[in-house]
């Protein structure tokens, strides 16, 4: 399928091109070095509205649709995957609270994040990574309040200055396991809730991914999302979300990497000529080239199938699966295109290459994408 963009779609997406270019990218490399995100950028994007680009006017947001947000991740991520990083997952958690919250935590949450305030989602911990089923974090009911207990690890958009609320994962009813998880609304400051160890990452830097720790943290029944019990069907449906904007982050690596081989390989003489005078540097652009935008399709595909209601199970772990794995393929070529430059922290596409190998792996590993594509497959 082809994208023609609206009017609305076109100016969100040419805000999100100036943006990166003028206030992501001369700082991208000091983000990556340091490990810290700049808070005026994320500043920016509230004001701009990226942080409420799914949330309807009536909350405070932009109101804008599945494949705007979609958009305007990819054109972030072509110069800065940490700051696409944060913005996919704070949206994942919007539509959380679009879908499944009531309307007084739509209200309050929904109003928050167009404002700036970052929000996380808490699933997995040490022993529940791939396995969610094996979680093991409890919240129990004692009077008007939840007590929860347990750890949550690699969360992102938790770190130990970012992040204002987490929508956690955790066992209401531990004997009914998956059926006894539910959804349940931390702020960050609340007693007994803490960011433990910020991960020092390979790549991604700039974007806070953390330890969550809960003992004996006490939260009113209020905070709950939903029902209990509903909490593992909540975190599967956000993941189909978030898989879309894990896709679109990758598909915009994959575009900066290319623009960027393209642009060395003009720069770069060998023998007398531009690199790109040879036909296995044109064979190497020709493949990123199809390859990328085969997974861009799938993926607007998917954001295209979810705006109209339509179950993306498949279609969301297809996109998942072959964006992610192109992005670290194409970043690979684009490194090789380099030569030995591109092993350099001069060169932005050291950084990228470092960025694109977290796709396959986090929002559900290549393998469990195949899981999921190949069940609705054989059904």
């Amino acid at each position: 399928m082809a994208i023609i963009m609206t009017e609305d779609q076109r100016t969100m997406v040419e805000l999100a091109k100036q943006f990166a270019e003028k206030e992501i990218a001369p700082y991208s490399q000091e983000m990556d070095e340091t490990g810290v995100m700049r808070h005026e950028i994320v500043e920016k994007m509230a004001e701009l509205g990226f942080m409420g680009i799914n949330i309807p006017e009536e909350y405070g947001g932009a109101g804008l649709d599945e494949i705007t947000k979609v958009l305007v991740i990819e054109e972030i991520a072509k110069v800065d995957a940490s700051v696409a990083e944060l913005l996919s997952v704070h949206t994942l958690v919007n539509d959380i609270f679009l879908k499944q919250a009531n309307e007084e935590q739509k209200k309050k949450y929904l109003a928050m994040a167009s404002e700036g305030k970052i929000g996380a989602f808490a699933l997995t911990e040490p022993g529940a990574g791939s396995d969610a089923a094996a979680a093991k974090t409890k919240a129990i009911v004692d009077g008007d309040d939840y007590v929860i207990d347990g750890t949550k690890c690699f969360i992102s958009n938790m770190g130990p200055n970012e992040g204002d609320y987490v929508v956690v994962i955790a066992l209401t009813e531990p004997e009914k396991k998956t059926k006894g998880m539910s959804a349940i609304i931390v702020d960050r400051g609340t007693p007994g809730f803490s960011v433990g160890k910020t991960e020092n990452k390979m790549g991604l830097r700039a974007a806070p991914v953390s330890e969550l720790i809960f003992e004996n943290c006490r939260v009113p029944r209020s905070n709950l999302i939903g029902q209990e019990g509903r909490g593992f069907m909540i975190a599967m449906a956000a993941l189909d979300g978030g898989r879309i904007g894990m896709g679109a982050q990758a598909v915009g690596i994959a575009e900066g990497a290319i623009e960027a081989a393209v642009k060395y390989s003009h720069e770069r003489i060998q023998f007398g000529k531009p690199i790109n005078a040879n036909q296995g540097i044109q064979w190497y652009l020709a493949d990123m080239a199809t390859t990328t935008e085969a997974a861009k399709l799938l993926v607007w595909n998917a954001a295209n199938l979810r705006q109209n209601g339509i179950n993306i199970n498949k279609e969301a772990a297809m996109a998942k699966y072959y964006a992610s794995e192109n992005a670290v393929a194409v970043c690979h070529k684009a490194l090789q295109i380099h030569g030995g430059y591109g092993y350099m922290k001069d060169y932005a596409i050291e950084r990228m290459y470092r960025d694109a190998r977290i796709v396959p792996l986090y929002e559900g590993t290549s393998e469990v994408q195949k899981m999921v594509i190949s069940r609705a497959v054989i059904k």
